[in-house]
């Protein structure tokens, strides 16, 4: 007889409930005998318990159904709307890993015979790489409208399939063929998968160790303390292994038609057991700490768990501290919604899982929202290692391109990494919060150019858009204004500001088209739009001065950068959007008017550089580029004494960069938006209403970098710009009204306006920037002499000078004119025929108008518009658009006399009144208009044939 050694004694241990089964053991044909009725009755029990859990499931569905609202009943919030299907939940969005160099794996579409391609992304990985593969840890996340890849750790289903593969050929090497050891269910072997997130179930009851080893004599912990740090985990591992038992069949015979709709539901439908755990999270941290804190032994423990994972992982020596384990029941939910909106992604909504899938992910997305805000744990000892110190060295909003669109960014540079982030809306009653979209450790960061990445181009939005969003902008500001000297409510003003806000935030995202790329380690770029090279130059100085500090490529753990991503709020220093709706009533707006800037000389330089610099102002709650001064070649002392005139939009900044020229790059960057030329020098001063204010020049010296430019500016109002003083010598013509002057050449276009005209086609169609680049103020002064003096030889004059020099007198003749081009009278007509939205009646009225004016000032007109037409035939050299030469030109041939303006009349200071803005922006659209035109009829063809006639 065969004596079953210790079996008995096992069978008490394990199961003291119940009797050990008697077994007449007597030759090995009484062993098989037994093992094959063992077999037999573990079938026949898995067959019972199957048809029980397909019963309990198909009741719990049903149930589901008739009661939408159990699962707020269950978890013990109140209920918050329901969100859509293509909606993200508000989710740690450090497990949204994605990248482009991940292996690609086809899985079939349900219901359809195409493939579908699916990116599977394991927990844990940044940029397609483990861990162990990747240091750099760049973790992109995509949520709300831009069309994600989701990640997941076992998100698509043939990823579930493969892992469940897996864990049976494991399995399979244990069980043999029965001899030795009875068969195990599947799961018996299974370790926890740290890259595909599997659940550890190889222990029947996993917290009995521990129970075990707080009976001992000296325990580290007690029954309480375990059952406190561990509340809740013994229930969770139930609620998965029943899980994985149910799926692995399914996967294994998988189907167009399979179905796991309900075992996702009956999971969600468990997700009391997680609220539960929720609710306890802060306790069972604290009682951790505590517990650490009393043992040494537990303390080092707990900092040092290792947890087991698979062949193919090179770190195998990777460390958790406690308090990140216990946070991974929490994650798992997470990961579950993700795998949830990648299985409705790829499931027709014909197919019977559909509705399942979609209330689970329904459940799934409510208790994450009302779970979000609660797990705040102590945000600086979890976003940096003990005995590190990571602090913030500057953040702003910033505009990124995804994928061709636009996205708002919130971007922190910390003193290890780049963090880009993205301002949640906010809910009522719930504070600010951040989503991280990726992150790059600055060891791993390096800069890129158009001529380093294969980028595509970048969507330019036109000039036109950007000044109706402008227009919309003034007008609501002017509204509020009227508003709040009535006696209406705060909530129309607060519906205004609503308005405002998102224009100006559309504005903020529209506008910049200068790119700013970094790429990870393994060539991975992220492009910024932004509009000013001065801050494109101080964010690259500032991260190359920090990874002269940084060594060590690093990655954060998802706990970690969650942490990381809460703590923003608190550690953030701009916290609004740059916009003008954010400064209070009494904060000072900035200045509305021209600036008038002579840029004198440099000193300073090392050595002979081909210099030239760049003028930079704020208007709209961002910089522009206005000016640029001609290349100073090969000089140590380059002295330019070039004069500007900037209009100012709300302006309170003025930036000064110094390029050293170089001949030898590529047009391509250039047209991409990166600037070839090295920036030698940067440097700004604050525009000061006070000193501006006075008419006279003021002499300013900015220093940069060891470099010194020398400037004067003087500001002109935009109340006193409406004055046009007439000249008191009226044998000239500047100054001097258009019917004069043609009465005196007899002709019917000025000379000075012909002349100008014919030179600058002569030499100038293919200048980039024609009419927008300002001329040496000196050569302008030199030419308006000559013309008031009748000077014969302007003509030669006009040859030996650049050509921006002419471009500037003939639009200084324009500004001086007593009168406008349009006349006082007709331009309140003018202005309101523009804003006609009848096109019929818009072009008729325009066209009365402009046939009104009388003949000097029609013909002088008509004559400068075919001009300006054939100067943008050559846009693509000279990038002059009709817009561009409206926005020039508008202004100075449209002007409101001083008696009808809307700025003189306004009870506003000068500086705090945006009407400004929108008599700037109708003169525009005015001569917009005219150069769409395709043609403009005359009265009669005598006028027309006296076009070019010079006699009276």
């Amino acid at each position: 007889m065969v004596e079953p050694v210790g079996f008995v004694e096992a069978w008490r241990a394990q199961f003291p409930e119940s009797d050990p089964p008697c077994m007449d053991l007597n030759s090995m044909g009484d062993i098989e005998q037994e093992l094959d009725k063992c077999k037999t009755s573990i079938r026949h029990l898995e067959k019972e318990v199957n048809k029980e859990r397909f019963r309990m499931i198909y009741l719990q569905t049903l149930l589901a159904k008739e009661r939408k609202s159990y699962d707020g009943q269950r978890w013990g919030f109140k209920r918050t709307p329901q969100m859509n299907d293509g909606d993200l939940p508000a989710i740690p969005d450090s497990q949204r890993s994605h990248t482009d160099e991940t292996a690609v794996e086809e899985h079939p579409l349900r219901g359809t015979g195409k493939t579908a391609r699916c990116k599977p992304h394991p927990e844990g990985e940044v940029d397609g790489a483990s861990p162990a593969k990747q240091k750099g840890g760049v973790s992109p996340v995509r949520q709300d409208s831009e069309a994600p890849d989701f990640p997941l750790g076992t998100g698509s289903v043939a990823a579930l399939r493969s892992n469940f593969e897996r864990i049976r050929r494991d399995s399979s090497h244990a069980a043999g063929d029965g001899r030795g050891s009875s068969e195990k269910p599947f799961y018996v072997n299974v370790e926890y998968h740290h890259e595909r997130g599997l659940v550890k179930v190889n222990d029947r009851e996993p917290m009995k160790p521990l129970r075990a080893a707080a009976t001992t004599s000296q325990p580290m912990l007690t029954i309480q303390q375990i059952e406190t740090i561990f509340f809740k985990v013994p229930e969770l591992h139930e609620i998965h292994k029943d899980f994985y038992d149910a799926l692995l069949p399914r996967i294994q015979d998988w189907g167009q038609q399979q179905c796991v709709g309900d075992l996702f539901q009956k999971l969600a439908s468990q997700l009391g057991v997680y609220r539960a755990f929720v609710d306890n999270y802060k306790v069972a941290v604290e009682t951790a700490d505590k517990c650490c804190q009393a043992n040494a032994q537990f303390a080092e423990i707990s900092e040092n768990l290792k947890v087991k994972s698979t062949k193919d992982c090179k770190d195998q020596s990777a460390k958790n501290s406690l308090e990140t384990l216990l946070y991974k029941p929490v994650d798992r939910v997470t990961r579950s919604t993700l795998v949830l909106h990648d299985l409705l992604k790829h499931t027709p909504s014909s197919h019977p899982d559909y509705l399942l899938l979609q209330d689970a992910l329904r459940i799934s997305q409510n208790f994450l929202s009302s779970i979000n805000e609660e797990i705040t744990p102590r945000r600086q000892s979890m976003t940096v290692k003990k005995g590190e110190n990571r602090q913030l060295l500057r953040d702003c909003f910033m505009v990124e391109l995804v994928e061709g669109s636009r996205k708002l960014r919130h971007v922190f540079l910390f003193t290890d990494l780049l963090l880009c982030t993205k301002l949640k809306k906010q809910a009522a009653g719930k504070g600010q919060q951040y989503d991280c979209k990726w992150y790059v450790p600055l060891a791993d960061l390096t800069f890129q150019t158009i001529e380093d990445c294969e980028s595509n181009p970048i969507p330019l939005v036109q000039d036109e858009e950007i000044d109706a969003m402008k227009i919309k902008i003034s007008q609501i500001k002017n509204e509020i204004q009227r508003e709040k000297r009535t006696t209406k409510g705060p909530k129309v003003i607060e519906r205004l500001r609503k308005k405002l806000s998102e224009q100006e935030s559309l504005l903020l995202l529209m506008s910049p088209s200068m790119a700013f790329r970094v790429a990870n380690r393994n060539g991975k770029g992220f492009t910024f739009l932004i509009s000013s090279d001065y801050e494109r130059a101080e964010w690259r100085e500032i991260i190359r001065n920090q990874q002269k500090k940084c060594f060590k490529s690093f990655s954060l753990t998802s706990l970690e950068l969650q942490m990381l991503t809460n703590s923003c709020v608190k550690l953030q220093t701009v916290h609004t959007i740059p916009m003008t709706m954010n400064k209070e009533d009494d904060e000072s707006s900035g200045l509305y008017g021209f600036l008038n800037v002579i840029v004198h000389s440099a000193s300073g330089l090392k050595q002979s550089l081909n210099l030239y610099c760049s003028l930079e102002v704020d208007s709209f709650g961002y910089f522009v580029n206005k000016a640029k001064t001609r290349v100073y070649r090969d000089s140590m002392e380059p002295n330019w004494n070039e004069e500007f005139e900037i209009e100012l939009e709300g302006s309170q900044t003025l930036r000064l960069l110094c390029y050293e020229k170089c001949y030898n790059k590529t047009r391509q960057s250039k047209e991409d938006g990166e600037n070839t030329d090295k920036i030698m020098a940067k440097g700004q001063i604050k525009l000061d209403p006070q000193t501006l204010q006075n008419k006279d020049w003021q002499r300013t010296v900015i220093a940069m970098n060891g470099i010194e430019v020398k400037l004067s500016m003087k500001f002109t109002s935009r109340e006193f710009s409406l004055k046009r003083m007439p000249s008191r010598k009226q044998s000239g013509v500047f100054g001097v009204k258009i019917n004069v002057v043609t009465k005196r050449e007899r002709s019917k276009v000025p000379l000075i306006v012909r002349q100008c005209v014919e030179e600058i086609e002569r030499r100038g169609m293919d200048e980039v920037g024609i009419y927008r680049v300002s001329g040496v103020a000196t050569d302008i002064q030199a030419l308006k002499a000559a013309f008031d003096s009748n000077n014969k030889d302007v003509s030669v004059m006009m040859r030996e000078m650049d050509v921006n020099a002419i471009a500037g007198t003939l639009k200084l003749y324009f500004r001086e004119l007593p009168e406008p081009l349009f006349t006082d009278e007709l331009y309140p007509n003018f202005a309101g025929g523009i804003a006609l939205s009848d096109s019929v009646a818009k072009e008729s009225c325009m066209l009365n108008l402009l046939l009104s004016l009388p003949e000097p000032n029609l013909v002088t007109f008509l004559f400068l518009l075919d001009h300006l037409k054939r100067v943008t035939e050559n846009e693509s050299v000279n990038k002059m658009s009709l817009h561009n030469l409206a926005t020039v030109f508008g202004p100075t041939l449209l002007r409101p006399s001083e008696k009808d303006s809307k700025i003189s009349n306004s009870s506003q200071p000068i500086s705090m009144n945006d009407s400004w803005s929108l008599e700037v922006m109708t003169q525009v659209q005015v001569l917009l208009y005219f150069l769409q035109l395709e043609s403009i009829p005359t009265p009669d063809s005598k006028r027309q044939s006296l076009l070019f006639s010079t006699e009276v």
